[in-house]
């Protein structure tokens, strides 16, 4: 993953960004779509994976984990030429997964993405990264990651997902200032607003944040045991999760499924409302 996330970020260094095939000057998606072909799971790497999100290790793949065989075919789609925005600088506003049913840890799959979607926003443009695994032809799991790129909005362009309240009650987890450098050893995703005050701090953040995909994760692991094996979970994220930092966990039952979230324990401000609901 190492040189695509020095190509990612070559498109927002000054001069560069200026060069015939780095240069990102906005427009249309790509017709484009990529195929991992039988996809091996490491079972090591998964065991990582579900220590680090606070998964059981079962001999299935955590809900979220299909995630990271993806990431490196979103990231060769979003570092291409023809594709309009730069990688670094675009925000991960929404996620959606379905788990069709459990991925057994000995399938091997064939994992494809593409952009879709390209929309005003009330702050600029969203899209789409739309993500399929296949296990011998069989549709196991999907997911759609919704993106945003800053520029001009559209004042009548609808905003984002609305969830049911799930409001904290008690649990609090503490975060250490390396999650981010933690996460990105065990998913590839090196982007440097998650690793170190200084490389954050380019970016506009006071200090490295967690990585939306973590506290997703991290989310569905103190679920797991609740939800039910075809199920879809869609999450917004909030405001971002400082590193070192804490965030107050609330979860409520609802009548196909549940509500969670996360918060600030001390203003309660939001960084990730959620929902998982049984899928037919």
């Amino acid at each position: 993953m190492l040189p695509t996330m020095v190509k990612a970020a070559l498109p927002v260094v000054p001069g560069v960004n200026l060069l015939p095939g780095v240069r990102k000057t906005g427009g249309a998606l790509p017709d484009l779509s990529l195929t991992r072909h039988d996809v091996p799971v490491d079972p090591r790497h998964v065991a990582a994976y579900a220590d680090l999100c606070g998964f059981p290790h079962k001999d299935t793949l955590p809900l979220p984990y299909p995630h990271l065989l993806a990431f490196g075919l979103h990231m060769e789609i979003m570092t291409a030429g023809s594709f309009p925005f730069p990688a670094i600088g675009t925000v991960h506003l929404e996620n959606s997964i379905t788990q069709h049913r459990p991925i057994r840890l000995d399938e091997k799959l064939q994992v494809t993405a593409r952009p879709d979607h390209l929309r005003p926003h009330p702050k600029g443009q969203v899209f789409d990264m739309l993500t399929t695994v296949h296990s011998r032809g069989e549709l196991v799991w999907e997911e759609t990651s919704t993106f945003l790129r800053r520029g001009r909005g559209s004042d009548d362009a609808p905003g984002g997902s609305t969830f049911p309240d799930a409001p904290p009650h008690g649990i609090t987890w503490r975060l250490p200032g390396d999650l981010g450098r933690r996460y990105a050893a065990v998913s590839g995703d090196h982007n440097p607003i998650h690793l170190y005050p200084l490389t954050a701090k380019a970016f506009g953040f006071p200090r490295q944040i967690a990585h939306g995909m973590w506290s997703m994760a991290r989310c569905v692991g103190a679920l797991e045991n609740r939800l039910p094996d075809a199920v879809t979970v869609a999450v917004a994220f909030k405001k971002p999760i400082l590193l070192p930092g804490a965030v107050a966990f609330g979860s409520r039952p609802l009548e196909d499924g549940w509500a969670f979230s996360l918060s600030s324990p001390k203003s309660g401000a939001p960084h990730l409302a959620a929902a998982a609901v049984s899928v037919a």
